[in-house]
């Protein structure tokens, strides 16, 4: 997380303008992190041991967070060694690829904005929401953006807003209203430290009433809260009480407890059977079948980051939980959202459907794990495509780093049509039996990305 090669910095300009605010040097053929930013000049390290001060950010309370205009995610990055698993997201702006820069030091990270849809999360994912100078309006078009990250913040989460317009000089009417919408929400104040406040969202529902002048609303029962794939942003206040079961800080087991801990949000039985402890069974004799049988190296140095492109609830990440990796659990659009549960697990992924790009910068994973390719593009009432397997193939060979690994599990008809678009894209893998214990007709790809330039006389 501390360097990367810089060959493989994506833009001079924003290693000038960044180096200069400390976040970034060149030491060789180098360029290092110091953790340094606009908004801790100290180093990130030092900034999040103030934040300490007022949050519990050691002990477990607190699993997941969202970090909202990151630039190139030292707070992120940072936050991983205290056990906190950070997701951070930055549009592509005149600061270039900030995001790429993340990625490359093995960051979670992904390219998205506050625009006019929702972000790609459930209701109640995040422990922690972070912004440092991320600039976002947050009390513009009646607070909108204030309540998307209320509806993504969990009952007893944490709010911290560094930068402006937190007393920052000529920005006195947007710090005012910015405070209004956290008194109009119930937001516990924390504490305003210099140009960083903290606020605690409450437990309960909002307290929100018709008397204020943002017109905040809370949402009647035809807003799903956790739907945001291709949904429009809403003016109205999530209730709690809408989300199913205990989701709120002090009710959740803490971290690594949480991990093996049944959701309360899950729907674990379905015909007598125990989803989620079967998932959990199934998915650690796969990986240690992956490991033992397969010798697939599954941690650093070799691995940093995995993408699991059809996740449901996951039991595959947290397999791997004990490694010092990162999933991204992709949960697909159009099937049983299951995301909750993966956030309720202090694991991290979106919502996503595989029949566009997945936004990410290419060659920025380091493994790819897929189970069921056909399910990822077909229609959910027929068995007609919306997209081809050519276009599922070429997204994963654009993210996949050169050197890099796929393993598919699928039945051997759809892995022989994997194993002829895997020829195509010059990918060398080779097919193996499932596990021993698993069921069905499942075989198992397993592809390495070669590194390869086009011939220079090519066009």
């Amino acid at each position: 997380m501390s360097s990367i090669w810089h060959a493989n910095m994506p833009y001079n300009k924003i290693a000038d303008r960044k180096g200069h605010q400390g976040w970034m040097k060149r030491e060789g053929e180098y360029f290092i992190f110091p953790g340094g930013g606009t908004m801790f000049p100290g180093g990130a390290g030092q900034y999040i041991e103030k934040l300490s001060q007022y949050i519990p950010l050691n002990g477990g309370t607190l699993r997941t967070a969202l970090d909202m205009g990151c630039g190139v995610a030292s707070f992120g990055g940072t936050l991983l060694s205290q056990g906190i698993l950070a997701l951070s997201f930055a549009p592509r702006d005149s600061h270039k690829s900030q995001i790429q820069f993340a990625l490359e030091r093995g960051v979670p990270a992904f390219v998205a904005m506050l625009g006019t849809r929702r972000l790609p999360f459930p209701a109640s994912s995040f422990d922690l929401m972070h912004c440092s100078r991320c600039l976002i309006p947050f009390t513009a078009y009646n607070a909108t953006y204030f309540v998307e990250v209320d509806r993504l913040l969990r009952p007893g989460g944490y709010l911290v807003i560094s930068g402006p317009p937190v007393q920052w000089p000529k920005q006195d009417k947007e710090w005012a209203d910015l405070q209004a919408v956290a008194r109009a929400l119930c937001y516990e104040l924390i504490a305003v430290d210099g140009n960083t406040v903290i606020w605690k969202k409450p437990v309960g529902d909002s307290c929100v009433s018709s008397q204020n002048e943002f017109g905040l609303e809370l949402c009647d029962e035809s807003v799903p809260p956790s739907d945001a794939w291709y949904y429009k942003l809403k003016k109205c206040v999530t209730r709690p009480s809408s989300v199913k079961g205990e989701i709120a800080l002090g009710t959740i087991p803490k971290w690594p407890e949480r991990l093996t801990k049944v959701p309360s949000r899950a729907i674990v039985m379905k015909n007598g059977l125990d989803m989620f402890e079967a998932d959990a069974r199934r998915w650690a004799r796969r990986v240690a079948y992956y490991r033992d049988s397969l010798n697939l190296e599954l941690k650093p140095p070799s691995v940093r980051n995995v993408m699991d492109m059809n996740a449901f609830f996951r039991g595959f990440a947290a397999a791997l939980a004990s490694e010092s990796v990162w999933v991204m659990n992709v949960i697909p659009a159009r099937k049983p959202l299951t995301l909750d549960v993966v956030y309720d697990r202090g694991l991290i992924g979106v919502y996503h459907d595989w029949c566009e790009p997945f936004s990410t910068y290419p060659r920025t994973y380091d493994f790819i794990h897929l189970s069921g390719v056909e399910s990822l593009i077909q229609r959910s009432d027929s068995s007609k495509s919306r997209c081809s397997l050519v276009d599922l193939m070429v997204e994963m060979d654009r993210i996949l780093r050169p050197e890099g690994k796929v393993l598919i599990r699928d039945t051997p008809e759809v892995l022989d049509k994997v194993a002829r678009m895997a020829h195509a894209v010059r990918w060398s893998f080779s097919i193996h039996d499932k596990d021993p214990e698993s069921h069905g007709r499942e075989k198992i790809l397993v592809a390495t990305k070669p590194l390869w330039r086009m011939p220079s006389n090519s066009h």
